[in-house]
């Protein structure tokens, strides 16, 4: 299978990026990033792009399945508006044009509680994602949705840390649902929806994504 990854350069997409490479199910990975990944592979296509004008006439649109681990936050893109733009209208963008060229499935790394209703404007952007992308049709459509996320980020989150400290002391106790999802746990449940797609809208919840 082709597959196109994006937010290759992030926590979760750097641990997809590697997955993909090593699954022989996979012939070849397309990943645009904003700047380049730093990784040579003879299956790995980088195109580096502008996710506010992506190039829709690219050939490299023709995969079979697309992974959509793309996201920031509120502080690091400067603004509600910014942060919808890179958590919602640039993954709704790179669906409709993979689609558009022929792809069947599509896996989002989502968030716990994605509601487009939510008062929380972190999920509620979530949730209107969600929402938008069972409407372009796709044949498969899985919804990973972590809650805090384990790993090194390249940047620190000061709150992410915070709470990354708390709940590994507690994790023994606190409810499946509740504990830390390690990013490789996420990518692999991510890379499982696009290399063995399951008809319809698929829900992959927190408490699925824990050490055992």
């Amino acid at each position: 299978m082709k597959v196109m990854l994006v937010g290759a350069t992030g926590l979760v997409g750097s641990h997809v990026l590697r997955q993909l490479l090593e699954d022989p199910r996979c012939d070849a990975v397309v990943a645009p990033t904003r700047r380049p990944v730093g990784i040579i592979d003879p299956a790995l296509v980088n195109p580096v792009v502008d996710f506010a004008q992506l190039p829709a006439e690219a050939d490299w649109w023709a995969v079979d399945a697309v992974i959509c681990a793309l996201g920031t936050t509120i502080k690091q893109a400067g603004s509600k508006e910014a942060f919808a733009r890179v958590d919602h209208d640039a993954p709704l963008a790179v669906a409709r044009l993979a689609r558009a060229q022929g792809a069947h499935a599509f896996a989002l790394n989502s968030a716990m509680g994605a509601d487009p209703g939510s008062r929380i404007f972190y999920n509620q952007v979530k949730g209107r994602l969600e929402q938008d992308l069972r409407e372009l049709g796709y044949p498969s459509l899985t919804l990973v949705r972590p809650g805090l996320i384990g790993g090194e980020r390249a940047e620190r989150r000061t709150g992410e840390h915070l709470a990354s400290l708390v709940l590994g002391a507690l994790g023994p106790v606190l409810p499946r649902a509740w504990r830390i999802n390690p990013a490789e746990l996420i990518a692999a449940a991510l890379v499982e929806a696009a290399l063995a797609p399951r008809p319809g809208v698929n829900v992959v919840r927190s408490a699925e994504l824990v050490e055992r």
